[in-house]
């Protein structure tokens, strides 16, 4: 875990420290770290940062975490968690002005919130969802109330680093797979800290890149993340919220039924019970099962890294997947395990009718 110099000072001092190091920066030839454009990057970027403080307090559960304003009037995206569960809301400004926010709505797929507070003319980021995608190796500043350190007037904390990549996020928090199926950038700056939910991304040039997300481990590894979603993900889901477009929770598995084998150029054996294995009684010609070389037969035991025991549960486990996600099967043929990669998962649905090749 990272905590910054900056938020060891009580009140103004950490944003003298801020200016100082500008300063010294340019003195010492931009040889430290927090220098020239980078920190005034950070220091507009702070401006634009919110301290929310709501539910929580308990072992485990943090009653305080971070948001970014995206509206001159008002509007606040943030990590969707237990602390906005509380009937009041408190949302700290850079300079210490104090509002109390109401919660507009939820992306559950995304776990993102967005809050409301009464004012104007502030500081803000604006989303679009044609914002492009940040590269692999781009450095980075992350700026979060990472351990609630700052509570008023107080900068919140900031931290450096690259991009690590870009890749689909497969995460759990404990025994809970993570909402958020899509892509994601891995930082290597410790931000999956208490605190740091909600926290804001820029380049060194103060360009928005995405938003900071909650603590979570890499399935299967169990290695901490430190991830961010992307701009045009937020921006996506910010659009939902205010759209008022229903969002689809992660546990509703189409209705109960799932997702259709047969899109992937499978045709599973009859499924007389709950609990039918998945056989594979045929592969349709010209498909993502044929092009990866399934055969009649073969048993299918697992999804990625979860395993399968019936063809319900795989239907289930296919749901969860969003359009474009990898399929990798695991196999028994045989007597033996193999492993085949199927592509990107075809969309469920066209105008609310299923889509069969």
């Amino acid at each position: 875990m990272s905590l910054p110099v900056s938020n060891l000072l009580p009140g103004g001092y950490s944003r003298f420290l801020w200016a100082w190091l500008a300063l010294a920066g340019s003195l010492f030839g931009g040889r430290l770290s927090l220098a020239g454009p980078a920190t005034e990057a950070g220091i507009t970027a702070a401006r634009r940062v919110v301290k929310i403080y709501g539910a929580g307090g308990i072992r485990g559960l943090e009653a305080y975490q971070t948001g970014i304003l995206v509206s001159p009037t008002g509007h606040i995206v943030t990590a969707l968690s237990t602390v906005l569960d509380a009937e009041a809301i408190d949302c700290v400004l850079d300079d210490g002005r104090r509002y109390q926010a109401r919660l507009l709505g939820a992306d559950l797929r995304r776990e993102l919130a967005v809050l409301a507070i009464d004012g104007e003319n502030l500081p803000c980021y604006q989303l679009t969802t044609t914002a492009p995608r940040a590269v692999a190796g781009t450095r980075v500043l992350a700026l979060s109330n990472l351990f609630g350190v700052a509570v008023g007037d107080e900068r919140v904390s900031l931290q450096h680093g690259v991009i690590a990549a870009c890749v689909p996020l497969r995460a759990r928090r404990g025994a809970h797979e993570a909402a958020y199926r899509g892509d994601a950038y891995i930082l290597d700056c410790t931000t999956n800290n208490p605190g740091s939910p909600g926290g804001c991304l820029v380049d060194w040039q103060g360009q928005f890149l995405g938003m900071l997300g909650k603590e979570l481990r890499a399935e299967p590894s169990g290695i901490w993340l430190s991830y961010a979603l992307p701009a045009d993900e937020v921006a996506q889901g910010y659009e939902q919220i205010l759209a008022g477009e229903p969002s689809r929770d992660p546990d509703q598995q189409n209705d109960g039924r799932g997702y259709d084998p047969r899109l992937l150029g499978l045709e599973l054996v009859p499924d007389l019970l709950d609990q039918t294995p998945p056989f594979i009684e045929a592969v349709l010609s010209d498909s993502a099962a044929a092009a990866a070389s399934l055969q009649a037969d073969d048993l299918i035991v697992a999804l990625g890294s979860r395993t399968v025991s019936s063809q319900r549960g795989l239907r289930q486990e296919l749901a969860r997947l969003l359009p474009g996600d990898s399929v990798q099967l695991s196999l028994i043929r045989n007597g033996e395990i193999i492993i085949r990669d199927l592509g990107p998962l075809p969309p469920a649905t066209d105008n609310g009718e299923e889509v069969l090749p």
